[in-house]
């Protein structure tokens, strides 16, 4: 199940609307066949792996992360194809949430007369599959707010002058982080200030995010949508609204870059599900711009929380990585 969690990763930001999957077939003791969700979504993990493993698939045992789909589309459900392979043997990380499949996956397999083991591993693939889980059960993408700051919060000086807080390797980090998520958003003021790119770069990758901007007015000169920028996407609305709006176009994990107004309106919302920092040695002083906007706490209770998930050192920064706290937990 290790190696199907590595394989399910390599979906990340590839595969929106659908989850990332991974899938390995073991026959006597050895790896037959394994396979990973495709980009767009299509094949499936479990039929790139019975591709693979093809007769050897008789009588062996398939280790996935979500449990097989159970609903006909654009092809079979997996579940299906699975029983026809001659499966002996299916271990599940976690049931799938969607009420095509909630259990009926499952079913289907028992029902052909296959052994099948549930919940192994299933922190683990609930935590890769946190987008799609939350488009699923709460109608939204799974939301990372990244800051990248001055050792006193700051993200530009009090010029605008922004470029860069951050060395080389923070920098290529945040790409990494961009391709592992299906959309990256920003604040229509952001977007005119700096004209970001929103794309990934130096880093391979086969599907460019869509690029979110957050405005009531038209932005120009953002390059066009190609080989190296994803399509774009302008919302005017409330922040509980947009990303209800994205994820009915199917995007399940969102990358917020600011401004610091958008940051704060998502912190509000208590929309904003991880914090991923960058923090350099550098201190720009109180005229600095803020990394976040106003909250209008009035009490130091009300302000949102977060627990430290990780932090380690890239370069001459420091990277950290925060998840909220529920209040109703």
């Amino acid at each position: 199940m290790a190696h199907a969690l590595r394989l399910a990763r390599r979906g990340l930001g590839n595969v929106w609307p659908n989850p990332a999957v991974g899938c390995v077939i073991l026959r006597d003791g050895r790896v037959a066949g394994r396979g990973w969700t495709q980009p767009g979504g299509r094949p499936h993990a479990e039929r790139m792996a019975l591709d693979q493993a093809g007769p050897m698939a008789r009588g062996a045992t398939a280790y996935v992360t979500l449990e097989p789909c159970a609903h006909h589309g654009r092809t079979p459900p997996c579940a299906e194809g699975l029983a026809a392979a001659g499966i002996a043997r299916v271990v599940s990380a976690m049931t799938d949430p969607d009420p095509r499949v909630a259990g009926r996956g499952h079913g289907i397999l028992r029902d052909s007369g296959i052994d099948v083991t549930e919940g192994v591993r299933q922190a683990e693939a609930q935590e890769l599959q946190a987008g799609f889980l939350s488009r699923i059960l709460a109608g939204r993408p799974f939301v990372t707010l990244k800051l990248a700051t001055s050792f006193d919060g700051r993200i530009a000086t009090a010029s605008g002058e922004s470029q860069w807080i951050t060395g080389p390797q923070a920098r290529l980090h945040v790409h990494l982080l961009r391709s592992q998520h299906d959309a990256i958003m920003v604040g229509g003021n952001t977007a005119r200030a700096d004209r970001p790119s929103l794309n990934v770069r130096g880093i391979a990758t086969l599907r460019q995010p869509l690029r979110v901007v957050m405005t009531s007015r038209p932005i120009a000169d953002l390059p066009p949508e190609g080989p190296m920028h994803g399509p774009m996407m302008q919302i005017d609305a409330p922040p509980q609204d947009a990303l209800t709006r994205l994820a009915q176009h199917g995007i399940t994990r969102l990358f917020c870059e600011g401004g610091g107004g958008l940051a704060a309106s998502l912190l509000r919302a208590g929309l904003v599900d991880q914090i991923i920092g960058y923090t350099a040695g550098v201190v720009l002083g109180g005229d600095g711009r803020a990394a976040v906007g106003t909250l209008d706490l009035a009490r130091l209770a009300d302000a949102p929380r977060f627990r430290l998930a990780e932090t380690r050192r890239l370069g001459d920064d420091l990277f950290h990585r925060w998840t909220a706290e529920r209040r109703d937990a």
